[in-house]
């Protein structure tokens, strides 16, 4: 196995908290390492900032590249520019907000040596407000991964995995992720459509490919959540914000390939779910989670139709539609 390692970092108006990534990548105990850093049009100093940081540190690694776009693409096609300029056999993504443990890559390494068969891999993530200090840890992700129902469950293949998926993104610690450059290639890369939705339709391809997600009990990444961050998910909405941009990727993605009554489901959901665009009503407060509840489940009559059709249902391959 090659042993030269790609860590591609995109950033974006990244300037507060960069060095602190460099930092993390250049203090691996693996050393056989590049850094990509791909910035989508940073209006900050960014690239003042990771320029310096390279023309400093250039010469303890094997090689780092500063990749500048002159307009906005968006997460999918940053990263994306990060894999085109990828020489090694594997890449670790990191976001310009978050660290690596000190030994995240050689973990992922040793781990993929002791189970060859590997292409996608994934662990666990510390997850901090604001900064990396002990006192900021908010908790550790995910909790329990190899539950019967979960999509890490020992056994489950790639097809099964794509099921429970094709109903709704189960992967919570995407920034753990640690994939085979050719295998990423091989499904061609993230869909540059949805411009901050690069995780989840990566790993549908992924899955629909073939390729079982697989996963390592050990944390490896430190996650940071701030105001600045673009998936920010910390402001207290019931219903998150992109949700309501990510029905054209389920009419690409998802409906196409589910149940009809999963399907109606979900379009029901969608329909109903629009009154919480409606400020007031997407504070996640009691009385707001109420009405949800209400629209959403007791008033759709689809979800009585999926209870009825579980109960028949005795096959786990045909279960997972329903879960």
């Amino acid at each position: 196995m090659d042993s030269l390692v790609t860590v591609i970092i995109t950033a974006y108006n990244s300037s507060l908290f960069i060095a602190e990534t460099l930092d993390s990548v250049l203090s691996q105990s693996w050393k056989e390492l590049e850094i990509i850093i791909t910035d989508d049009c940073s209006r900050d100093n960014t690239v003042e900032i990771c320029q310096a940081w390279i023309d400093t540190h250039k010469s303890r690694l094997m090689r780092a590249e500063l990749i500048v776009s002159e307009c906005n693409t968006g997460v999918a096609g940053n990263a994306n520019r990060g894999i085109q300029a990828a020489r090694g056999s594997w890449i670790k993504f990191l976001g310009a907000d978050d660290t690596l443990k000190p030994t995240c890559i050689e973990d992922n390494i040793n781990w993929i040596s002791d189970h060859p068969e590997i292409k996608v891999l994934f662990s666990r993530v510390e997850v901090y407000r604001d900064s990396f200090l002990k006192e900021n840890l908010i908790n550790t992700i995910p909790g329990d991964p190899f539950t019967p129902n979960g999509i890490m469950a020992p056994g489950r293949d790639s097809g099964s995995q794509y099921k429970m998926l094709l109903i709704s993104d189960r992967i919570h610690f995407s920034p753990s992720v640690f994939i085979n450059r050719n295998t990423i290639v091989t499904v061609g890369g993230f869909d540059e459509q949805f411009k901050t939705l690069e995780d989840y339709p990566m790993w549908l391809k992924l899955t629909m490919n073939g390729f079982r997600l697989h996963f390592m009990d050990r944390i490896t990444v430190n996650y940071r959540m701030h105001s600045r961050a673009i998936n920010n998910t910390d402001k207290g909405y019931l219903i998150k914000p992109n949700y309501f941009r990510s029905e054209n990727f389920r009419k690409l993605y998802t409906y196409p390939y589910l149940p009809f009554i999963v399907r109606s489901d979900q379009k029901f959901c969608w329909v109903v779910c629009q009154v919480f665009r409606f400020r007031s009503l997407n504070r996640d407060k009691a009385f707001n989670r109420w009405i949800k509840d209400i629209l959403t489940i007791y008033l759709n009559p689809f979800r009585y139709l999926i209870w009825v059709k579980k109960q028949f249902t005795k096959n786990l391959q045909q279960k997972e539609y329903y879960y």
